[in-house]
């Protein structure tokens, strides 16, 4: 799994003017998956299951 920063510099994840998140690959806005016992959320696609943490 990879971080948010580097899926933005990749080109895998886009970031709109109001800095919503969302997958480049099937334009769907990523949501937010936050465990307690982790240090990072996850941020994951509805569509294509790929996912990128951040710290």
């Amino acid at each position: 799994m990879q971080s948010v920063r580097s899926g933005l510099r990749k080109g895998k994840v886009e970031k709109d003017t109001y800095g919503r998140l969302s997958c480049s690959v099937c334009r769907e806005s990523l949501t937010t998956q936050n465990d307690p016992d982790e240090i990072f959320s996850v941020r994951s696609c509805p569509e294509c299951e790929k996912s990128w943490k951040v710290i």
